[in-house]
């Protein structure tokens, strides 16, 4: 894996554990995990914790990427979607 596939697995990661657990697109699919899960079981608290499921999805984003190495250009749309909001991010305060 080269330095740039690194890279762009990271902030595919990053992205896609965000949507997971903070973006409001997400959210009715949270909300249905919480009706069958509470939050104080340990599923429903993976849909909230951006490290735990950072682990899960980068373990997934990483061995597709491996066993699919074309899938690289389409987590680079992740990643950059990730840049662009940890620009805005940076841009508003």
């Amino acid at each position: 894996m080269t330095l740039l596939e690194f890279v762009i697995l990271a902030l595919a990661t990053y992205r896609i554990t965000r949507f997971i657990t903070t973006d409001a697109l997400f959210e009715p699919v949270r909300e249905r995990i919480w009706k069958r899960f509470s939050l104080s079981t340990r599923i429903g608290y993976l849909v909230t914790c951006n490290w735990c499921m950072s682990f899960w999805v980068g373990s997934f984003v990483v061995l597709s990427a491996m066993i699919v190495t074309e899938l690289v250009i389409v987590y680079a749309v992740f990643a950059v979607s990730a840049v662009a909001g940890l620009l805005t991010a940076y841009e508003d305060k």
